[in-house]
């Protein structure tokens, strides 16, 4: 458990993404010297459930994961522009005073143990995402890029857990259920997030097709 410096956030970062941002308010710019002060330059990121974080009065969310400054560059008047990578997911124990950053006693949270997630049923998601985007295009009169370019390839050594969250960052879902796949518990729990929201995007895109 650590107190580390945390960054609310619009959207919900997934483990194996990139973080750009922009460093202009003041409390923000102190939490980029603290963690660059650091030896490793790290910040927490969740996502902000209800309200807006400027101001405070947000309702954040428990589940995050940490990012890692790769790159920064330090710009006029004290801000800075980053580049950030997304790393292990961690779970917020406590929020402390936002003094004068958003704080939290945080820990690792590595997946639990469940039922296991076989090569077949990867190989069904990405189907079901194929025929999404195929239908997509195929609506456009566009054409669809190679499978590899759209889903990616999975890198050597890549587990199960990481490859579903690098297909839930290649498919436009809501931030709910984006945080759905971070939060689930195992590899299981979390393909079956992914293939509700998978679901859920292609009913949308049925019903839209439908209006025109």
């Amino acid at each position: 458990m650590t107190i580390t410096p945390m960054f609310p956030l619009e959207i919900a970062m997934l483990p194996g993404e990139e973080l750009p941002l922009r460093i202009f308010e003041p409390r923000y710019r102190e939490l980029v010297q603290t963690c660059l002060a650091a030896e490793v330059p790290a910040f927490g990121v969740v996502l902000i459930a209800a309200g807006r974080e400027v101001g405070g009065g947000d309702t954040r969310c428990d589940v995050g994961a940490l990012a890692r400054i790769v790159e920064y560059a330090e710009q006029p008047m004290g801000r800075y522009r980053l580049r950030c990578e997304v790393g292990e997911r961690i779970r917020v124990l406590e929020w402390l005073p936002d003094d004068p950053y958003p704080r939290a006693v945080i820990e690792p949270w590595p997946d639990e143990p469940g039922e296991p997630v076989g090569v077949d049923q990867l190989t069904e998601l990405e189907d079901r995402m194929m025929a999404l985007f195929e239908r997509i295009a195929g609506a456009q009169g566009a054409e669809l890029p190679p499978r590899h370019h759209l889903l990616g390839e999975p890198e050597p050594g890549q587990g199960v857990a990481e490859r579903l969250y690098t297909l839930a960052s290649r498919i436009p879902i809501g931030q709910a259920d984006r945080y759905a796949v971070l939060a689930a518990p195992d590899p299981a729990a979390r393909l079956a997030a992914l293939r509700e929201a998978v679901e859920t995007v292609a009913a949308m895109v049925e019903f839209q097709l439908s209006q025109d």
